[in-house]
């Protein structure tokens, strides 16, 4: 078993058994409902401030939540809370590490409940809250630390040190959060906990040594629950990175079929909005895109612009001058498509806007894609072309079971490197990072599952990292946003959170990507070129909205 994989299992272990506590404990279906409507409101108060980072109420409302109902109402409400929550704001390998740091905020607050018997003021809960929220995110900042490339003490500090102004942020916010409603809170649940609990006694007193006849339900299940849950998030906590396929690959398939208004509501926490902006402010008369605000409009950049306002939440055919979207565009110039390149990005841009490659303009896509698949199963015999292909056949519809899906990942697989990478051509071509993201997220769409394969084309993404943050076309290179917007597509793809993998202490290839974005919206090809500016922008909007393809 692999490490990973046995931390995983450990974190499942704590959340199951918490959980399981609580489900011995034999809860009335009134606080049953309680606690779940207590949970929502916590994930609907981390999700209501997506707009200020690390400013969040969820961690001062598990801890009063545990103070005033005790262990497990708090260690339930801090993990579920943190899983609704991301829901909106986005599932990761992450995610459980949240639920038990935040479960475990829950478990402080009972423990301190019992300690100063309820009785702690306005500023004691407060300072709780801000001590809560520091030790939570740092748990987290552990997590980054072991997901990097180096673990020794002075990575730890290095990680730490870069989250610190998030870290001083979430502490004081939790401060003034306490100091707003935690003890009005407290009070509330209070009642609450006085008017749900019944106890059963008998006419006649217990016996002696049979005390706990008397007493509520939970109370002696509550000390030892505490301290067992207490022991086992921190064993849990600082043993080892979890395993990275689970959730995020969940993220990237519902991510990568949510419709439009779900992704317009979660891109307003991920910084799209001012590329949506640059984009409809570069549209031309005819609908179309050109490579900068102003140029003639093309295929190529009016395909990508569609896709990227598709990813941030934008309707294409709703975007229009004069009139005229890009979809109406991509129709009027279906006859000048000259290879399989061009019709595999149309159908791709096609289903971004809505429409069918079935009857484009006159003419089937679909078809014209069938045209270019070879006996062996690839299209044009290339990397590049096959990934592609695999795209544009799930956006028309078909499943990972569909043997042309198949057979062009059984050839994908046979195509990666020695070093895990993939290259534009065939096997033995160089690795780049572009095609290996490409071909991570294509045997994604496949269903494959060769882990070793999949964690070797991951693992090349992660030492093809630059100290920026970004990453080149090949090892080696210049940063730069395409190159860095495909290796954060292919991360995800592999099971990886683009946000939370730094090399060394650098940003993230998404902290990198927000880096160059302009303040017109556009977002620049590198630090030392603004090549292409609406193809770049619009590439660099799926990546940001953590969607792959077919978008």
């Amino acid at each position: 078993m692999s490490w990973p994989l046995a931390s995983f299992l450990l974190v499942a272990l704590v959340l199951g058994l918490g959980w399981l506590a609580y489900e011995r404990a034999r809860p009335s279906a009134r606080m049953v409902a309680v606690v779940a409507t207590l949970a929502a409101l916590a994930a609907l108060g981390r999700d209501a401030f997506v707009a200020l980072p690390d400013v969040k109420p969820i961690t001062a409302m598990t801890l009063v939540v545990g103070y005033a109902l005790g262990p497990l109402p708090g260690f339930t409400v801090g993990a579920l809370g943190m899983l609704a929550s991301n829901v909106l704001l986005g599932q990761g390998p992450y995610t459980p590490w949240q639920m038990a740091a935040w479960g475990l905020v829950g478990l402080t607050g009972a423990a301190l409940g019992r300690l100063s018997s309820r009785s702690l003021g306005r500023l004691g809960l407060a300072l709780a809250c801000a001590l809560c929220a520091l030790a939570a995110k740092e748990v987290m900042n552990v997590y980054t630390w072991t997901i990097g490339a180096s673990h020794t003490p002075a990575a730890l500090l290095a990680a730490a040190g870069a989250a610190l102004p998030f870290d001083v942020t979430d502490t004081i916010a939790s401060l003034l959060f306490g100091l707003a409603f935690g003890p009005e809170l407290a009070r509330l649940l209070a009642r609450v906990r006085v008017r749900m609990h019944v106890s059963w006694e008998g006419t006649d007193a217990p016996a002696p040594g049979d005390e706990r006849l008397a007493r509520p339900a939970t109370d002696g299940l509550g000390r030892a629950t505490a301290l067992g849950l207490i022991l086992l998030c921190c064993t849990a906590l600082g043993a080892a990175p979890l395993a990275r396929a689970g959730l995020a690959r969940a993220q990237a398939r519902s991510g990568a079929r949510e419709p439009a208004s779900a992704a317009r509501e979660r891109v307003h926490g991920a910084r799209v909005l001012p590329e949506v902006s640059y984009l409809v402010g570069a549209q031309n008369a005819d609908g179309g895109f050109g490579a900068a605000r102003g140029q003639p409009s093309s295929e190529l950049y009016t395909a990508w612009a569609a896709m990227g306002l598709a990813a941030s939440g934008r309707e294409p055919r709703g975007v229009r001058r004069h009139g005229r979207s890009p979809l109406d565009f991509m129709r009027s110039r279906a006859s000048t498509l000259s290879g399989v390149g061009d019709v595999e990005r149309t159908i791709l841009a096609a289903h971004a806007c809505g429409a069918s490659a079935y009857s484009f303009a006159g003419y089937n896509l679909v078809a014209e894609l069938f045209r270019a698949r070879a006996r062996d199963g690839s299209f044009g015999e290339q990397v590049n072309l096959t990934s592609f292909a695999i795209f544009a056949l799930t956006a028309v519809g078909h499943s990972a079971s569909y043997p042309p899906i198949r057979k062009a990942a059984g050839w994908l697989e046979h195509q990666q490197n020695g070093d895990g990478g993939f290259g534009f051509a065939t096997r033995g071509a160089g690795s780049d990072v572009d095609d290996t993201a490409a071909a991570l997220q294509a045997l994604f769409d496949a269903g494959a599952r060769d882990r070793r394969l999949l964690a070797a084309a991951g693992g090349y993404l992660l030492r093809a990292q630059d100290p920026d943050g970004g990453y080149p076309q090949r090892l080696g290179g210049s940063s730069n946003a395409q190159s860095t917007a495909w290796a954060a597509q292919g991360l995800l793809a592999s099971g990886r959170d683009p946000a939370l993998v730094r090399r060394r202490g650098s940003r993230s290839p998404i902290g990198y990507l927000q880096s160059l974005v302009g303040s017109d919206g556009s977002v620049r090809y590198s630090r030392t070129s603004a090549q292409t500016p609406v193809w770049v922008t619009g590439q660099v909007a799926i990546a940001l909205a953590r969607r792959i393809f077919p978008v």
